[in-house]
């Protein structure tokens, strides 16, 4: 691959690129730090540390994890499906006020109206179209659930071995994914989500990025609707 081949690819992927970069640091530190942590608390209790590799197994570490990860994909499952039907004026993070709903196909560029770089399936009929033209929520629900109970399974396990650090009767994934700690836990990084995507969807009817898609351009007026910059 040539300079100006590589350098093509970092620059029509640098979105992707960055973020996936910025993920894997902070995994990795975040992995550092939970691994100090858990061994400054099994000193405290008299236990053996644990190696660095070993911490990545356990379930401390997993449900720390997919908590964050669950999250998540339940903020964008939510704002990718509410944002077919649900808008907000002035906000370039919502649909135009007249195109609420799922549109016709002739929008939708599907069916007959499929162009000849168009994906495959949108030109298809029946159960393919109709799939393909969910997917994203579809996919990002499906992460959602398979974190979700991710975090409950090692959530359990985390819980129980804590129990018995002290002594106490482990408990069955029932009886924890109704508990207080569960839902405590689970509830808190929802509740962030949510506040999050509220502050961009309002802030945005009268905020501005210049140059980012996320903003509407700098002069358009606050009701502007749909509109990015």
């Amino acid at each position: 691959m040539s300079a100006t081949t590589g350098r093509g690819f970092l620059r029509d992927n640098g979105l992707t690129l960055a973020f996936g970069a910025g993920f894997l640091l902070t995994l990795v530190g975040q992995a550092i730090a939970g691994h100090a942590e858990l061994n400054s608390v099994l000193k405290a209790q008299s236990l053996h540390p644990l190696s660095f590799v070993d911490y990545l197994f356990t379930s401390d570490f997993m449900v720390d994890v997919t908590e964050n990860w669950q999250s998540e994909f339940l903020q964008f499952s939510l704002y990718i499906m509410g944002t077919v039907w649900l808008v907000q004026r002035g906000s370039p993070e919502s649909k135009s006020l007249d195109k609420v709903g799922t549109e016709s196909d002739e929008e939708q560029l599907v069916a007959t109206y499929a162009r000849f770089d168009s994906p495959r399936w949108a030109a298809a009929g029946g159960w393919r179209r109709a799939v393909y033209s969910r997917s994203l929520g579809l996919v990002m629900s499906l992460i959602f659930v398979l974190s979700w109970l991710a975090q409950s399974v090692t959530g359990t396990i985390a819980f129980n071995e804590e129990q018995l650090r002290q002594l106490q009767d482990p408990v069955g994934w029932p009886v924890y994914v109704t508990s207080a700690e569960f839902w405590n836990r689970t509830l808190q990084n929802w509740q962030s989500e949510l506040l999050a995507v509220t502050a961009m969807v309002i802030l945005s009817v009268y905020l501005r990025q210049r140059g980012s898609p996320e903003s509407k351009p700098v002069g358009a007026a606050h009701a502007a609707t749909g509109v990015e910059g």
